[in-house]
């Protein structure tokens, strides 16, 4: 059944809506590039090394994208997939810790939050890497257990045999991402150590096993791109996963609170079911009081060392959503079975955000209606033209929004009268309904105002021998929907070359409003204009 809704859930429209600048084209692209080079062991963006991102989750966008097409559906596919894997994960350990009950909670929480759902429809890597971070803990928790006698029953391989899978996982999820996955296990296991007054809780052989796995893995591109082509790629990779922490770009700075806030909006309703589980409660077992305090300890580790990390992005403290939707869980759990209070203050805090998320989802079909009208007031030259896009509303797309609050006082009203259960299928079930009637409704039509435009200029050029580059600004949908071929002029490159220099076939360019006044160059000649983006074209000189 959890298949049957995932599925459901996560895998229409995928590609019923553009990539989006930045990640999710870039990697797309990546992807491309690989089937393009017939080149798997290295990553690539515009032809030109790429060393930012292991290779693993671009295995997987090229794997897909040799089934369906170099398509949007393709390039979203494997983390639909992810959504599906996650909610069985969630729901298999709910229940092997708790019971069916449990699991179906924990997979309700997890699928029926805001962002944990929307992200299962994204091409970005770091669904991927967060259950693999999770699951290789979770093997990890299992070995701890079993090794100091833990009243958990079914606890039956081997000792190694949870050392094995939790290397494994640690193996697979530095191959998405980078070394970050094993610096999260280690602040989470050394946070637990502290916990337990620094009483070992594992053999170091077995800790050296863990390692030796984990490298194994990984080695499968690590060591082969070493011994082949030697240490310059991954040397650039380190340098600029060191660079991650110590600095940010410009649009990625933000306050000092920045994961704590995208945590309670974007895990909706889950950030505020969990709340209640933060503090001390009744447990009814060992495992029971150990496995909520493993999940507390890898929030506080994941937001607080993202909130130490320079670059702060939405997706980075995205890890967290495990332990939020388990407790989310574990409060509905704990009230079922009476062995915890409800607390009126969860049901206030579900009105209040609930009803703000609700009006910005209605407040986008109004604005949606209005959206001309407004535009006069709007002093970003470049975010006015956006609003010219010719975008049909008909002002019925805020039923998305009416949803949610018809579901938040169904929900709330239940949580009071004691029905935890059937509030959590309310709210949970609603979010998901509405997460997937804006990607249907909403997502596209608020897509045309911001990339839309440039997005059709560049499919238009596909198949044309010319050069298409973007001046003052940077996108990666240049490469992706141009479908960019490998460049026999190394000079396509510059950006210099191609304004003035002695250019053998046309050059189309792309530039927003607010920036063409530096390309005033008497050789460009303006094709159009749309939605704040300028199109420009040069000719190569008569022969």
């Amino acid at each position: 059944m959890i298949t049957v809704v995932a599925t459901v859930l996560f895998i229409p429209f995928l590609g019923s809506v553009h990539l989006f600048d930045w990640d999710e084209i870039n990697f797309a692209e990546c992807s491309r590039e690989m089937i393009k080079l017939h080149d798997y062991t290295r990553v690539y963006i515009d032809y030109l090394p790429f060393w930012e991102k292991p290779p693993m989750f671009f295995w997987m966008q090229s794997t897909a994208m040799k089934w369906f097409g170099v398509t949007e559906f393709a390039a979203r596919f494997p983390n639909a997939i992810c959504g599906i894997a996650t909610l069985l994960v969630v729901y298999a350990v709910g229940r092997r810790i708790y019971d069916t009950r449990f699991g179906i909670l924990w997979a309700l929480a997890y699928g029926g939050s805001l962002f944990p759902n929307m992200y299962f429809k994204s091409g970005i890597i770091d669904p991927w890497f967060n259950l693999f971070i999770f699951l290789s803990l979770y093997n990890f928790i299992l070995y701890h257990w079993k090794k100091n006698g833990f009243d958990k029953e079914g606890l039956t391989k081997p000792l190694y045999y949870y050392v094995i899978w939790s290397g494994v996982f640690m193996g697979l999820a530095i191959l998405t991402k980078g070394q970050v996955a094993l610096m999260i296990f280690l602040l989470v296991s050394g946070v637990y150590l502290i916990y337990n007054r620094f009483k070992i809780y594992f053999n170091w052989g077995h800790a050296l096993l863990f390692l030796v796995i984990s490298f194994l893995v990984l080695s499968t591109w690590y060591a082969y791109e070493t011994i082949t082509r030697g240490t310059w790629f991954i040397t650039e990779f380190l340098k600029y996963q060191y660079r991650l922490f110590t600095t940010h770009d410009a649009d990625q700075a933000g306050f000092f609170g920045y994961h704590y806030i995208v945590l309670l909006v974007g895990c909706f309703p889950a950030s505020i079911l969990a709340i209640p589980a933060f503090f001390k409660g009744k447990y009814n077992s060992r495992f029971d009081k150990d496995f909520k305090k493993w999940m507390v300890i890898l929030f506080w580790v994941v937001t607080v060392l993202f909130t130490i990390v320079q670059s702060r992005i939405i997706h980075y403290s995205s890890l967290a959503w495990f332990p939020v939707t388990f407790l989310a869980a574990y409060s509905i759990y704990k009230w079922e079975l009476n062995e915890a209070v409800y607390k009126k203050y969860v049901g206030v805090l579900l009105g209040i955000l609930g009803g703000i998320i609700s009006l910005l989802i209605l407040g986008v079909a109004i604005i949606g209606l209005k959206v001309r009208l407004l535009a006069p007031y709007v002093d970003d030259v470049f975010a006015k033209a956006n609003m010219e896009a010719d975008v049909h509303w008909g002002g019925w797309e805020g039923i998305v929004g009416v949803l949610l609050v018809v579901a938040l006082i169904i929900g709330i009203r239940k949580l009071k009268q004691g029905q935890f259960v059937r509030a959590a299928f309310t709210l949970f079930g609603a979010m998901a309904i509405v997460v997937f009637l804006a990607s249907a409704i909403i997502v596209p039509k608020v897509e045309k105002y911001s990339q839309a435009a440039s997005i059709d200029f560049f499919i238009a050029r596909q198949g044309e021998d010319c050069y298409v580059h973007c001046l003052g600004f940077k996108s990666y949908g240049v490469l992706f929907y141009t479908r960019k071929e490998k460049p026999t002029n190394p000079d396509s490159y510059n950006e210099e070359w191609l304004l003035k220099g002695n250019i053998d076939k046309p050059v189309y360019f792309v530039t927003k409003v607010d920036r063409e006044q530096n390309y005033k160059l008497p050789q460009l000649r303006e094709l159009y204009r749309k939605n704040g983006f300028v199109f420009l074209k040069r000719e190569p000189p008569a022969q």
